[in-house]
């Protein structure tokens, strides 16, 4: 095990727990294992240090702190949107701690292909059927986990196959993005360079993918901050806080209003939204 010293604010439990990651399971004592790419981990919060084992330890320390995106200085996001909406305090006040994590491209796009029109347990149930199906094995705290397999080992797949892992209609929209993958008409490391507009609409040119869905994978796997990831909540608040309604308003009110930092704003809106009456 490893400990990890924390001297920022970090809701560990809000982080894991937000919507935004789909493989974690929360174990009796109340730590959590959650599936990376090449390894499976255990963290926990204790006297101000992130504890974390792993089945893999090589680098873990910088692993965890990327993925966990914890040499981000939120404050400085954070000061930058209360300056700009006065209104946003509270949820970012509610949120600070939050962190946006940092996952495997291939991962994400598949997982937020699945999510369109999907509840998180649906969600989190296909992912895991996929991975038992066609990713690696591994034992970690007497337990079976599964790797997700990566676009070459899902190759050969056939749509039948991804829908009897209980992806529903999406089994032939998930079955182009590996195909295209494997064909080398869509490179998954150029979106780090793209500007942002030009991602979302390269993205969106693959059925399956539409705006929140583009604007979900270019958040969490790319840490594009300047996305629209607008669902059911944020509606709710945005109506109900800002009387504005419609997705398009609510994008173009946040593009002019939080800029850089619109996906931020409204994951903390989401967050806030959701949450503030637990």
């Amino acid at each position: 095990m490893i400990k990890i010293k924390i001297e920022k604010p970090f809701k560990l439990s809000d982080t894991i727990t937000c919507g935004q990651i789909f493989r974690f399971f929360v174990q009796e004592d109340g730590s959590y294992d959650v599936i990376l790419k090449d390894r499976v981990i255990n963290v926990f919060m204790e006297d101000g240090f992130l504890c974390v084992s792993s089945n893999n330890e090589n680098d873990l320390e910088n692993v965890v702190k990327n993925y966990f995106d914890l040499d981000n200085d939120y404050s400085v996001i954070n000061s930058f949107l209360e300056s700009k909406d006065n209104k946003l305090i509270p949820a970012i006040k509610f949120s600070d701690g939050l962190m946006m994590i940092r996952q495997d491209p291939f991962e994400t796009i598949i997982e937020y292909i699945i999510s369109s029109n999907n509840g998180v347990p649906q969600i989190a149930n296909a992912l895991n059927n996929i991975a038992t199906r066609y990713g690696k094995k591994v034992n970690f705290n007497d337990k079976e986990y599964y790797l997700f397999p990566s676009y070459k080992d899902l190759k050969n797949v056939t749509e039948e196959e991804l829908r009897a892992c209980k992806v529903g209609f999406r089994d032939k929209y998930i079955k182009r993005m590996i195909d295209k993958i494997n064909d080398n008409d869509i490179d998954l490391n150029e979106f780090y360079g793209l500007e942002t507009n030009e991602a979302l609409n390269k993205l969106m040119e693959n059925a399956g993918i539409g705006p929140k869905v583009a604007s979900c994978i270019l958040l969490f796997a790319y840490q594009k901050y300047d996305v629209f990831p607008i669902d059911t909540w944020v509606k709710k608040v945005m109506k109900k806080d800002y009387a504005i309604e419609g997705e398009k308003n609510i994008r173009n009110f946040a593009i002019k209003t939080y800029g850089k930092y619109s996906a931020i704003a409204i994951q903390y809106l989401f967050n806030y939204g959701r949450n503030k009456e637990k």
